[in-house]
């Protein structure tokens, strides 16, 4: 999964967009003026590849690419704090608006839900988590992912097995979490096994947790294969994280990021922010001969709801509440 650079395609990312070794696209803010010019981006990338999974990181709060012309989202932290009577719902409703508006634009995911523990330590996550507490993260999440799959969309959630205790920013830095297995399995980990059987996708997290392994999650087997896949049962889409992040550096150059990656199990693997990065992720997976995995079309739109979806009377109730909690910063 890569990027580009502006709101257009250039001749040189429809030569990339044909390489059958790139799988996804996704959208920054600085490919996202207005739900219009979004579309017809997509319809671009389309044009040339219309099996490209198209992505976007729509969270709310600070982690909102596309704000004109849409919901200004809040963050997934205040959702409980603000609207504790009826919080499920209000999670249900915000899920519902975000992927509405995203699936009316052709694009397919929002890497959403945050299932990290917020306990006031990771600024990086704060209050993009919907809870520091871990049974009611498992409630506002899986109606949160109901929200998403009523609306067509496929549910991701990160940052697996929870980037919430270490403080470090996994963009500039590696993270280390230095607990026990036990604490972890305690705390971070019932999220990520109690949603297992109805999240689409999970993506890893670039923190090292020694305990465990000496590799950052993303990396590890042990992490992947033998806790999600065989002890959680999880059957979904594994997005490595961005590859050309700091936390990612731990296991060499690009080309061994990707042989990391692939031996771990993931099923797609995210190289943006740098076209060199992308060019010589994309030759080396050309080199290895990678395939487009198997699971990989499960995150496809479910459906799309066309661009009239204000007249849906969902729209009304799920805007309803939101204002009513107190929810709803503005419309832009």
């Amino acid at each position: 999964m890569l990027d580009v650079a502006g709101t257009w395609l250039t001749p040189e990312d429809r030569h990339l967009l044909r390489q059958p070794q790139v799988g996804g696209m996704i959208l920054f803010a600085r490919n996202t003026e207005s739900p219009a010019q979004v579309r017809e981006l997509v319809r671009a990338i389309r044009s040339e590849r219309p099996d490209m999974l198209i992505a976007i990181d729509q969270e709310g709060g600070r982690v909102q690419r596309l704000r004109r012309d849409v919901v200004r989202l809040p963050a997934l932290g205040r959702i409980c704090s603000e609207a504790p009577d009826n919080a499920e719902e209000v999670a249900e409703a915000a899920a519902w608006l975000m992927a509405t508006e995203m699936l009316a634009c052709g694009i397919d995911i929002s890497f959403a839900p945050v299932l990290d523990l917020d306990y006031g330590r990771s600024e990086v996550i704060g209050n993009r988590s919907l809870s520091g507490d871990a049974d009611e993260l498992i409630r506002l999440g899986r109606a949160y992912i109901a929200g998403l799959h009523r609306a067509g969309m496929a549910a991701t959630g990160k940052h697996f097995p929870g980037h919430g205790w270490a403080e470090a920013d996994s963009h500039v830095a590696l993270p280390v979490d230095d607990r026990s297995e036990e604490a972890i399995r305690a705390s971070d980990l019932k999220p990520f096994a109690a949603l297992a059987s109805v999240l689409d996708g999970i993506m890893p997290a670039h923190v090292i947790y020694p305990a465990i392994d000496s590799l950052p999650a993303g990396f590890s087997i042990a992490w992947l294969q033998r806790i999600l896949r065989e002890e959680l049962g999880f059957d979904g889409v594994i997005f490595s994280d961005d590859l050309t992040m700091a936390g990612a550096h731990a296991v060499g150059g690009m080309s061994e990021r990707v042989d990391a990656a692939v031996r771990s199990g993931c099923d797609m693997l995210l190289v943006c922010n740098d076209r060199g990065a992308a060019e010589q992720a994309l030759a080396h997976a050309q080199r290895i001969g990678i395939q487009p995995g198997a699971r990989l079309p499960r995150m496809l739109a479910r459906r799309s709801p066309g661009i009239d979806y204000k007249h849906d009377p969902q729209w009304s109730r799920a805007m309803t509440l939101l204002k009513h909690n107190g929810l709803i910063e503005s419309l832009a």
